[in-house]
């Protein structure tokens, strides 16, 4: 098993699983793969998010689009730093844009990069100590069994997460602008958590 993480990275960079080799049941990539990570061996900080949008998939960085500045928003942190891999670290549930549902919306993130690549990311970067975990698929590879029902209990119960030790969890929304409705329902997310989250963020990437 490679350890290394620059080349576990250039391997993922490579991977072409989902067109050539897709999981059982599932239909090959329709569209040319483009794996889109941010890895460092000194970032502390590593955001666990779905899976590259549209805008991603044609930039090659992540999250180049709205949520991307919403995200930087909630974090408190400029393009700068969020791009300084050296920083911050950005691994996807999915490496590569999964396409689009009859309604328009992104589909789920591919399942064949899960279980391939992340655990070896995971050990291979043993400096990050807060993982923000994005969406429910990240909840789930991150916080296993201590994951609520629904996403939204998991996100109301952040503090039974914060300062786990050797890695700090803060489970979040998508930052998409489709959950504005979410966060005008749940107030307290803003009012609570970001405070927490800009003030942890602030102290791992001074």
């Amino acid at each position: 098993m490679v350890t290394d993480l620059a080349q576990l990275a250039e391997q993922a960079l490579r991977c072409r699983l989902c067109r050539d080799a897709p999981a059982a049941g599932k239909r090959p990539l329709p569209h040319e793969p483009r794996p889109v990570l941010q890895v460092s061996s000194t970032a502390r900080i590593l955001i666990a998010g779905q899976a590259p949008g549209v805008r991603v998939h044609a930039s090659g960085k992540p999250f180049t689009d709205p949520s991307g500045d919403r995200l930087r928003d909630w974090m408190g942190i400029s393009e700068g730093i969020f791009y300084d891999a050296a920083k911050l670290a950005i691994v996807p549930m999915g490496f590569c844009f999964p396409g689009l549902d009859a309604n328009g919306g992104d589909l789920p993130p591919r399942t064949e990069c899960a279980p391939r690549w992340r655990a070896g990311l995971m050990q291979a970067m043993p400096q990050v100590s807060l993982v923000l975990a994005i969406g429910m698929y990240a909840q789930n590879w991150h916080l296993g069994p201590a994951r609520k029902k629904t996403l939204t209990e998991t996100v109301r119960h952040w503090r039974d997460y914060h300062g786990l030790r050797p890695v700090s969890v803060i489970p979040m929304p998508h930052p998409s602008w489709r959950n504005t409705g979410w966060l005008k329902r749940n107030s307290w997310f803003e009012q609570e958590l970001l405070p927490v989250l800009k003030a942890d963020v602030k102290t791992l990437v001074s």
